[in-house]
């Protein structure tokens, strides 16, 4: 490995934010999970939860090319909503679904620098009522257009900047980074690539 392909690595793990996570439930399109995928590395989430319950399961997820972003991430699959759920209580402390309700949160009022899980439902239908029951609440993007709803790549990204807005000023980039509890695996992994 080259000196500076190392540096690389190192540097982008001490970013890494293992107290943020994204849940896409049921998501069909396989363009809105890459594209969620990718914008969760740009921010230093490392770990992914692709929930499965609708869909065949062959077929659905999987890597479609060495340069796409989920080989960079740890992608967790399940196809169980109270067992995701399980799993994602042993590392957040709060996590909040996308839902239109009255109750609802603005994704500006959550306080980021929390370990948080955000739950993204599919295009069509959303999220699902049982995991907006085993949640501890539901958030909005606010808007004032027409359409109520973005697409979920979109609604992703706009929610994840906000974290990353939140943790870059909270200094969880920088001085206040905790390495991933998995840094040394993830460290051989990826140094196992061909050149970035």
């Amino acid at each position: 490995m080259t000196p500076s392909r190392a540096e690389k690595i190192d540097q982008v793990l001490s970013k890494r934010q293992s107290g943020l996570t994204v849940v896409m439930e049921n998501v069909h399109d396989p363009h809105n999970i890459y594209a969620v995928m990718r914008t969760c590395d740009a921010v230093g989430i490392q770990d992914i939860y692709v929930l499965n319950t609708e869909l065949p399961k062959s077929g659905y997820f999987g890597i479609k090319s060495s340069s796409s972003a989920n080989k960079w991430l740890s992608i967790h699959q399940f196809n169980d909503v109270q067992t995701c759920f399980t799993a994602l209580r042993e590392s957040y402390d709060l996590i909040y679904t996308t839902y239109l309700g009255q109750t609802s949160k603005s994704v500006f009022e959550i306080d980021f620098t929390q370990r948080v899980a955000l739950v993204f439902g599919n295009e069509h239908k959303g999220v699902s009522m049982e995991a907006r029951n085993l949640a501890d609440g539901n958030f909005i993007i606010p808007q004032v257009g027409m359409i109520p709803s973005l697409n979920i790549s979109v609604a992703c990204a706009v929610a994840i900047y906000e974290a990353f807005r939140q943790r870059k000023q909270a200094g969880m980039y920088d001085e206040l980074a905790k390495p991933h509890p998995e840094n040394d695996s993830i460290k051989a992994l990826w140094a196992s690539f061909s050149a970035i």
